[in-house]
């Protein structure tokens, strides 16, 4: 295969860290292209990607939407002869109103359009796109709101993780503290640096712990002393594109429930307490977590609940471990045949199909 190939995306991690994955599967025998939104860039090395900036607006302002239409023509157009130009032949798209114009562009051109859904329900741009899309990449066979007409259409596959996170090493956790990673996601939980500190000094006082936690920029040294003075160890930090190397050190996590973000706590074997954004679109992630919570590898607290509940939950969890080891070795299960290679050749296996 010696196409050149053009990948989608744009806007949180979610929808650009799948991107980077895929990115890995198809370089090797490809000249891969990565297009994507201004907000999409900070996920996005330019050393490493060859990126095109496709800067669509956003649909949700009813007062400029004609504009917003208008722009969109415009990039659709732009699109067009980008596609022309770079000769691609094929197209992914990892959702998101972000795709929107590269899509539209490439139907047009009669290209291979593949889309990627992360999430345990169909995102509303890949439905847009399902019709004119020659297969659909999901990480589950009965994905919420996903027409039964169009199920032909979907590939199964592991969940697209890092590489460098198959190639972690065993690590040696601390012998004598139980290591917790509190972690937002790529745009952060505010959730997560309000009370959540409060529980974590009472549990101290009775279980050695150490506390990794990700928070906004501007609240880590804040945050960082308050565990000091309460002689809690710990690390605390932003955004980080390595942040799988954290991941890798904990016991347990408290997590969004971001697809990445699961897929890559779940093959690293870390059980997790996930906190659904209650406001993302259509439960997505509340469907995700429920997802690994059916296969009994993980506990879920709805946002609304989650201040009330989440000491009692810890202390039940470092009280009696039997619950937390049983998730351990369930999602090893789940994962034993999960490969870098199982996963790559699913997807080249069927994007070469004729």
């Amino acid at each position: 295969m010696n196409h050149n190939l053009l990948i989608t995306t744009g806007g949180s991690g979610g929808h650009v860290v799948p991107a980077t994955i895929l990115y890995e599967h198809l370089m090797k025998n490809t000249n891969v292209i990565i297009s994507t939104d201004k907000r999409g860039l900070k996920y996005l090395d330019k050393d490493i990607y060859e990126l095109e900036i496709i800067d669509t607006p956003k649909l949700n302002n009813i007062f400029i939407l004609p504009f917003s239409f208008i722009k969109i023509l415009y990039l659709s157009l732009k699109s067009f002869f980008i596609l022309k130009k770079r000769k691609i032949k094929k197209v992914f798209s990892t959702g998101g109103y972000m795709s929107l114009p590269v899509v539209l562009a490439a139907r047009f051109l009669n290209l291979d359009i593949y889309l990627i859904e992360p999430n345990q329900v169909l995102g509303r741009a890949n439905k847009f796109f399902l019709n004119f899309c020659k297969k659909i990449f999901c990480y589950a066979n009965d994905i919420k709101k996903y027409p039964n007409n169009l199920k032909n259409k979907i590939i199964v596959i592991h969940p697209l993780v890092r590489k460098n996170i198959y190639k972690l090493e065993p690590f040696t956790k601390y012998k004598n503290k139980f290591t917790l990673l509190i972690v937002g996601g790529s745009q952060g939980a505010s959730i997560f640096d309000k009370n959540l500190k409060d529980s974590i000094i009472n549990i101290s006082k009775k279980f050695p712990i150490k506390v990794i936690q990700q928070t906004n920029e501007k609240n880590i040294t804040h945050l960082s002393n308050i565990y000091l003075k309460n002689n809690i160890e710990n690390e605390v930090f932003s955004f980080d594109k390595n942040f799988f190397n954290y991941m890798h050190q904990a016991d347990l996590c408290i997590t969004r429930a971001g697809a990445s973000t699961l897929a890559e706590l779940s093959v690293l074997n870390v059980p997790f307490i996930a906190v659904p954004l209650a406001t993302s679109k259509d439960d997505h992630q509340l469907e995700n977590a429920f997802f690994y919570q059916n296969l009994d590898c993980c506990w879920t607290i709805e946002q609304k609940f989650f201040d009330n509940k989440i000491e009692d939950f810890l202390k039940y969890i470092l009280s009696d471990r039997s619950d937390y080891l049983k998730k351990k070795e369930n999602l090893k299960k789940l994962n034993y045949q999960n490969t870098w290679i199982n996963v790559n050749q699913k997807i080249l296996e069927n994007i070469n199909e004729n």
